[in-house]
């Protein structure tokens, strides 16, 4: 069965936003060009992941000798989304990633992938489910948008639940007890 390919080329809009409380919030990538939205849930951590790996791609092409690239350095701040994500629709909930870089179009290149519908039956045997139609998520974002888009994520993530500065575990709402290391 063919994958089916959410691809978006030089999208309007691509952002990590959250739905709900700290502490509770579900993370998203969303992507828009013109009418198409397309929201993928994902972790935190690999919303963090992604951040740091964009920003390290762009920080080492732009420190290449005779970089006919233009990679800057800071967030372009006409680039700055700091819009709330449409109410997503979540397509599929990310399993792997990966990133990578297209010299032709100077632009990075993310792919996300379906986190595998595997559960165990009676005898503990896994079985992988493949009752759904292959897809994938594949985008390209020129430097500047790449570039503000870490900034935004790193945002996002860093608007949860502050830690606590004895234990280092987060704060909830609702109260915090610590659990201090050798106690």
């Amino acid at each position: 069965m063919p994958t089916r390919v959410h691809e978006f080329a030089w999208p309007d809009r691509v952002v990590i936003g959250t739905i709900g409380l700290p502490g509770n919030r579900t993370f998203y990538l969303q992507v828009r060009a013109g009418a198409q939205i397309v929201s993928i849930a994902l972790e935190k951590q690999q919303s963090v992941l992604l951040a740091e790996k964009i920003d390290e791609m762009l920080d080492e092409l732009s420190t290449v000798e005779g970089n006919p690239f233009s990679v800057p350095t800071v967030t372009p701040i006409e680039l700055v989304d700091n819009d709330p994500i449409e109410a997503p629709q979540e397509q599929f909930r990310t399993g792997a990633m990966s990133l990578g870089w297209d010299p032709t179009t100077a632009q990075v290149v993310v792919e996300a992938y379906p986190l595998a519908d595997i559960d165990t039956d009676d005898n503990d045997d896994l079985q992988v489910h493949d009752d759904d139609e292959p897809e994938m998520m594949l985008v390209r974002m020129p430097v500047g948008t790449a570039r503000a888009f870490a900034k935004r994520t790193r945002e996002i993530v860093d608007a949860g639940r502050p830690i606590c500065p004895l234990c280092g575990y987060p704060i909830d709402a609702d109260g915090h007890t610590c659990t201090l290391p050798g106690a």
